[in-house]
C-alpha cells in the first residue's frame, strides 16, 4: 500500500490564493495531457505519487480532459481509490466545465443546465463527494453572466464545490463576474489562464491587473509554451515529441528559425542563472506577485522533479527581466 513521503511538506513553498484562506503549492500538477485512455495507467499513478511525495497537493482536471473526454477524471478517480484517497483532506482537486462535453445544446458553454450536470458527472467519474475548486472553463458570449455565476454559486451552496474559479476570462469580464459572485457571497478565489514568457495575453487583456486589484489568485497553464520554453527543440524535433505524437497544440510550423533563435538566447540566459530554460521559465512566472501557482504537465516522473527545482531561484535582476522581455517580444 502506498504511503506518502513523510517530508513532503518540506520541498516546495505554499502561497496564499489571493486574499482567501486557501494555500496552494507553488507548483501544481495538471492532468490535461497524459492522463487519458491512451496513456499507461501505471505511469499516471507514478506521476501522481511523485507529485504528492514532493509537496504537490493540487491536481487540476476538467470534464473534457482525455482522450476520450472524461477519461482523465475517470483515471484520476482510480488513482484516488488505489493510492491518494486516504489523503483526501490534504488534496486540492479542481475540475471545470465550459467546453464541448456531450452532444446537443446542453453539453457546452455556460448554462446552468450544463454546468451543474457536468459537475455531477465529474464527481461520479472521480468517486468524490465534492471538488475543492469548480471553474467555468471559458467565457460564454451568449449566456447571461448572472446565470453562469449563479450556477457556480449553486455548486458551492450544495457542498459539491468549496471554491469557485474562472478560466480563460479577460479583465473586464472577470470584474463583472466577481461583482456578481461577491453579491451572492460565493468564495471565488482563483483565475486559470495561459501565461508564459512567450504568451503575455493576460498582461494585455486586463486579467492580470484586475486579478491583483480584486485580490484573486492566478494559476498559469502552459507555462512552458507546450515545450517551446525548454531546450528540447534546439537540435531538431525529437521523434517522441508532442509535435509528432499529438499535434493538436504544438505544430511543426510553430518551430520557426526566429522562434528557435529566441529559445537559444533564453537558454543562454538561463544557463548564466544556473538554471535550465524550463526552470527559468517557471521561476519567471513565480516571481510575479499576482501568480499563486504554475500548472505543469508531465509524461515522466523526472520532469516533475526537474520542474520543482524552479522554486529554488525565483528572483531576477532588472537586467535579467529586461533581457527576457527583449528576447521574447
Amino acid at each position: 500500500m502506498y504511503q506518502a513521503a513523510q517530508n513532503r511538506y518540506q520541498v516546495i513553498p505554499y502561497r496564499r490564493c489571493g486574499a482567501s484562506g486557501l494555500m496552494l503549492p507553488a507548483v501544481s500538477l495538471g492532468l490535461w495531457h497524459n492522463f487519458g485512455d491512451t496513456a499507461p495507467y501505471e505511469n499516471m499513478r507514478a506521476l501522481c505519487r511523485t507529485a504528492f511525495d514532493h509537496g504537490i497537493t493540487h491536481f487540476d482536471l476538467a470534464n473534457n480532459y482525455g482522450p476520450e473526454p472524461g477519461a482523465a477524471e475517470r483515471n484520476f478517480g482510480k488513482i484516488l481509490r488505489d493510492d491518494l484517497g486516504v489523503y483526501r483532506d490534504e488534496l486540492i482537486i479542481s475540475t471545470k466545465a465550459g467546453y464541448l462535453m456531450w452532444d446537443g445544446p446542453y453539453g457546452d458553454w455556460g448554462s446552468r443546465k450544463y454546468l451543474l450536470a457536468s459537475l455531477d458527472r465529474s464527481l461520479q467519474r472521480m468517486g468524490l463527494d465534492y471538488v475543492d475548486i469548480f471553474y467555468h472553463h471559458r467565457m460564454d458570449p451568449n449566456t447571461p453572466l448572472e446565470e453562469t455565476m449563479g450556477a457556480l454559486a449553486q455548486a458551492v451552496r450544495s457542498g459539491k464545490a468549496l471554491y469557485a474559479g474562472l478560466s480563460n476570462y479577460d479583465g473586464p469580464t472577470l470584474e463583472k463576474a466577481a461583482a456578481i459572485l461577491d453579491e451572492l457571497h460565493v468564495p471565488f478565489v482563483i483565475n486559470q489562464n495561459r501565461y508564459s514568457i512567450f504568451d503575455r495575453t493576460i498582461e494585455h487583456n486586463g486579467l492580470k491587473d484586475t486579478a491583483a486589484k480584486l485580490h484573486k489568485g492566478i494559476i498559469t497553464f502552459s507555462p512552458l509554451a507546450q515545450g517551446l520554453l525548454t531546450d528540447r527543440y534546439l537540435h531538431g524535433i525529437p521523434a517522441d515529441s508532442r509535435v509528432h505524437t499529438d499535434g493538436r497544440f504544438l505544430k511543426e510550423k510553430d518551430i520557426t528559425p526566429e522562434r528557435l533563435a529566441q529559445i537559444s538566447a533564453l537558454n543562454d540566459l538561463a544557463r548564466q542563472r544556473g538554471q535550465t530554460l524550463a526552470e527559468m521559465a517557471l521561476a519567471w512566472l513565480l516571481h510575479h506577485d499576482e501568480v499563486t501557482t504554475v500548472l505543469i504537465g508531465a509524461s515522466k516522473t523526472q520532469q516533475i522533479l526537474d520542474n520543482i527545482k524552479a522554486v529554488e531561484h525565483t528572483t531576477f535582476t532588472p537586467d535579467e527581466l529586461a533581457a527576457i522581455d527583449r528576447i521574447s517580444k
